[in-house]
């Protein structure tokens, strides 16, 4: 199974408003950026989409390190939120819908395709590879603003 790093970000003007996300997947030698946006969206929205897009660009299942800034989504897979909002109908513990449940439906099918190790960083504080991932997010949240 090949190794593959995949780096995620996700912005947003207004919560909800225009938003954009950006993933870059490296292996080896090889780097591919993705990016693309919405005109009316979610910051958590954008942050999920980038994981599977550049989860989807993938063309056989590979073992996946995966690097983002949002503890929405880092959590929401680590901890198990997910997996349990999809058993119990996408209701949350204290019985409120969960967010998303059609990008988190996408994106445990994604997760149950590959092997992905998650790695959350500190945003904004000079990681390169999710500083670009923000530069892409930024640039299609502007491009979607109107």
């Amino acid at each position: 199974m090949q190794t593959v790093e995949l780096f995620t970000d996700g912005a947003c003007s207004g919560n909800p408003g225009p938003g954009g996300w950006g993933a870059i997947l490296r292996m080896g030698e090889h780097v591919k950026e993705l990016s693309g946006g919405e005109e009316h969206t979610t910051n958590n929205r954008m942050e999920l989409t980038a994981v599977i897009m550049g989860l989807s660009a993938l063309k056989r299942p590979c073992r996946v390190i995966l690097t983002t800034d949002s503890k929405y989504v880092c959590d929401s897979i680590t901890k198990g939120w997910a997996r349990s909002w999809q058993k119990n109908g996408w209701i949350k513990g204290d019985k409120k819908p969960a967010l998303n449940p059609d990008l988190w439906e996408k994106a445990l099918r994604l997760l149950d395709t590959h092997d992905v190790e998650l790695h959350w960083v500190k945003g904004h504080a000079g990681h390169p590879e999710n500083e670009r991932c923000d530069e892409l997010a930024v640039m299609e949240r502007d491009r979607h603003a109107g």
